[in-house]
């Protein structure tokens, strides 16, 4: 795994881009720069086999990029055998850093791997479960009730939706202090000062966060029963919610 040292380079800086640079360091990057990454991801995969029937359950990843969660999940011993996992990611280069990732699964025909935009017309397949790890901020706001209403109309009755995404807080005071705890959660992590600036630069306009509150009641208004934070660290959240 590449080391992430794209933002130690004293050149200008530009909008944040899952080119081929980010794609080769991507897993040691988001390792370092998510809170508690590791275990989220792992928690969430978990998550997801507990709405994967025993016969042919189908999970669809959007924004899967490199394969991380696809892997954990088809790679659990909890899974049934016949479930099938969908991929969707727009970047090309995340998707061969996922194939590499994912071979032995794609060669036992179950991964589909699919390139898409997300802000875009996509049909999403009938589906028991649909990840978006750190993707909906990723989408341009004017895009995303359209979206949820998409993954809401493409899951199967039980099925559900789970999400992670960097979060805002009413309170300005709170939000302040949360980015700056997290600013130093970085340091901690072997950031220097001058790539943690370039790199919230080249993310300005680019990731988009909402309050907790309204992506619950964006997931509420698109038609989920059933919807819960299950996870809160200061400025990061995961949510789950349930087609009933």
């Amino acid at each position: 795994m590449a080391r992430d040292v794209l933002f130690q380079e004293n050149s200008a800086t530009r909008d944040f881009t899952f080119d081929t640079k980010v794609a080769q360091v991507f897993d040691d990057m988001v390792g370092r720069s998510v809170p508690f990454y590791g275990e989220l991801q792992k928690m969430l995969a978990d998550l997801a086999l507990q709405f994967t029937p025993a016969q042919d359950g189908r999970v669809c990843d959007l924004g899967c990029s490199t394969g991380t969660t696809i892997d954990l999940i088809l790679s659990n011993p909890d899974c049934p055998p016949t479930a099938h996992a969908f991929g969707v990611d727009n970047a090309p280069a995340m998707l061969d850093q996922a194939r590499e990732k994912l071979d032995a699964h794609v060669r036992a025909n179950r991964v589909t791997l699919i390139t898409a935009d997300l802000d875009g017309e996509l049909k999403l397949p009938n589906v028991n479960v649909v990840l978006m790890n750190w993707t909906l901020q990723f989408v341009r706001p004017i895009h995303r009730e359209a979206l949820v209403k998409r993954i809401f109309e493409s899951l199967r009755p039980g099925g559900a939706l789970l999400m992670a995404e960097k979060v805002l807080v009413e309170d300005s005071l709170l939000n302040r202090m949360y980015i700056e705890l997290y600013y130093k959660y970085k340091a901690k992590q072997g950031y220097t000062q001058e790539e943690i600036q370039r790199k919230r630069e080249s993310l300005e306009n680019v990731l988009v966060p909402y309050r907790v509150e309204e992506n619950e009641e964006l997931l509420m208004r698109c038609g989920f029963g059933a919807v819960d934070t299950c996870f809160r660290w200061f400025n990061w959240a995961a949510f789950v919610a349930i087609k009933r």
